[in-house]
């Protein structure tokens, strides 16, 4: 049965498809924001994987739309934008999911690979939000939510990916300062080991699956799901008084692996 936490509201989901069969951060967002009522433009750069989201929300009664784009081309974020209000009239919420990840030390990372991280995991979201912002402004406002990681809160050998999604919890924070005038929450969620096809796709070892699951002092696995659910409430007019947080939804991993 539908809800109505979203009824009239226009959300845009980046990253709205997934790398592999399965729930992704990104589609679980979406799907859940459209059960709840909104009407839901997925940008993603794969045409396929966005039109199996697409499907998921259509068989369920909701309405979406496809829209294919590089989030790292300003060009591209705007024409984002404009056919979301083009389409349904309005903005309310955008949600930031566009990642990719990046193994290395300073020492040996190379320097394309780092700037290539930092535009995708951390300029996309600027870009996005340098064009969603005026549109929600018009509109009255409304809820921005970016997609960070628990790699920024307690580094472990990825310093690349650290460092850009520790940028997007200071971006969180800044663009919440900057736009509360205009009536815009901006927050970020701080995903811990969930299990989504971006983890499988990589081949995880059975072992290395359960090790995660066990890291969790709740002893049970995350998905995407559990990400979507975050962005639903933070996006909702349920969280109207929250802005620049920084969420985990890690089953407290933070909890009991920093400093080790």
């Amino acid at each position: 049965m539908a809800g109505t936490r979203l009824a009239g509201k226009v959300a845009i989901v980046t990253g709205a498809g997934s790398r592999g069969e399965g729930i992704g951060n990104g589609r679980a967002a979406a799907v859940l924001f459209a059960r709840e009522g909104a009407k839901v433009l997925l940008v993603d750069q794969g045409r396929a994987a966005a039109d199996e989201t697409l499907r998921m929300i259509r068989d369920e009664g909701g309405e979406a739309a496809v829209f294919t784009a590089d989030v790292t081309r300003g060009e591209e974020c705007r024409a984002m934008v404009e056919e979301a209000v083009r389409r349904w009239g309005r903005l309310d919420i955008l949600d930031n999911n566009v990642g990719i990840g990046g193994r290395a030390t300073v020492v040996d990372v190379d320097e394309k690979d780092w700037d290539h991280l930092m535009r995708v995991n951390v300029t996309s979201m600027m870009l996005t939000s340098k064009h969603a912002v005026p549109a929600m402004a018009q509109g009255g406002g409304g809820a921005i939510v970016n997609i960070s990681s628990i790699s920024a809160l307690r580094p472990r050998g990825l310093t690349p990916y650290s460092v850009s999604k520790g940028a997007v919890i200071a971006l969180t924070r800044a663009m919440a300062v900057d736009h509360a005038p205009e009536g815009i929450r901006v927050n970020c969620i701080a995903p811990g080991p969930v299990y989504t096809p971006m983890v499988y796709a990589a081949g995880m070892s059975a072992e290395l699956r359960e090790r995660r699951r066990r890291a969790s002092p709740l002893g049970i696995e995350g998905s995407g799901w559990d990400i979507g659910a975050a962005a639903l409430f933070l996006a909702s007019d349920e969280a109207r008084y929250i802005t620049g947080v920084v969420l985990p939804v890690d089953g407290g991993v933070t909890l009991t692996s920093a400093g080790r």
